[in-house]
């Protein structure tokens, strides 16, 4: 495993959150996002870069890009925020079936969209992104 991708929709909120969790559990394997409808060049919602720094993590450098066929082709784990986004995925590039999981495949969540739901739904969803991002940095370790 060398690199994991991580989406969502507007590649501001969750995926920027969930990305630099990812990369921070897991030195050494290439971790980025995008969305499948991106704001692009957007950068991180202003509540995910505050829960971010909190942590000690900067995500203020981060742009919103779009997902594309040369992204799904490197990646060797696409990771989602719900079951619809892996769905779509594995329809519009055929090439990422049995690589595309949602994040919190382990229980059966999905990660709600918390964009312009203020602080209380951006807790929640970093609530289970740091259930997801926890159980996958600790399965991808076991195959480093």
């Amino acid at each position: 495993m060398k690199s994991v991708l991580v989406v969502c929709i507007g590649n501001i909120c969750r995926s920027p959150m969930a990305e630099a969790l990812l990369a921070a559990a897991l030195p050494g394997i290439a971790v980025s996002s995008a969305g499948t409808g991106a704001l692009i060049g957007h950068p991180a919602d202003d509540i995910a870069k505050a829960l971010m720094a909190a942590r000690g993590l900067d995500i203020s450098q981060h742009r919103a890009r779009q997902l594309s066929t040369a992204m799904c082709q490197q990646a060797d784990l696409i990771l989602t925020m719900d079951e619809g986004q892996r769905r779509h995925i594995e329809q519009r590039y055929p090439l990422t079936r049995g690589k595309v999981m949602r994040l919190n495949e382990s229980t059966k969540q999905d990660v709600p969209d918390p964009y312009r739901q203020g602080q209380a739904a951006f807790d929640y969803a970093l609530q289970l992104i740091d259930v997801g991002t926890l159980a996958w940095a600790e399965r991808i370790k076991k195959f480093k």
